[in-house]
């Protein structure tokens, strides 16, 4: 059994706790998720994501079970999050 992975992103943006909110409400209609307007909580079947909004900074911290799973589990999170920011140029760098 491999080890758990992890990766994080901290972006700044006006949108913060906009962007948590969108994104955990767009999953939970097919994940287990909670939240509120500064934290949020999303359960996917190969990893977790935990977001954090304060101010302008909207951090995203994801645990995938293994290695292998991260890739995909990364791309899910950006994408939607760069689709609900469509109207600004925002980049999600992850850092193991």
């Amino acid at each position: 059994m491999s080890d758990p992975a992890i990766s994080q992103a901290v972006l700044t943006t006006a949108h913060a706790s906009r962007y948590l909110q969108q994104l955990c409400k767009h999953f939970q209609h097919k994940r287990p998720v909670s939240f509120d307007p500064q934290q949020g909580h999303i359960a996917f079947s190969h990893g977790t994501c935990a977001l954090n909004a304060e101010g302008d900074t909207l951090m995203l911290r994801l645990e995938a079970v293994d290695a292998e799973a991260m890739p995909q589990l990364q791309d899910v999170v950006a994408r939607h999050l760069v689709r609900f920011a469509f109207r600004e140029d925002l980049t999600v760098v992850w850092n193991a």
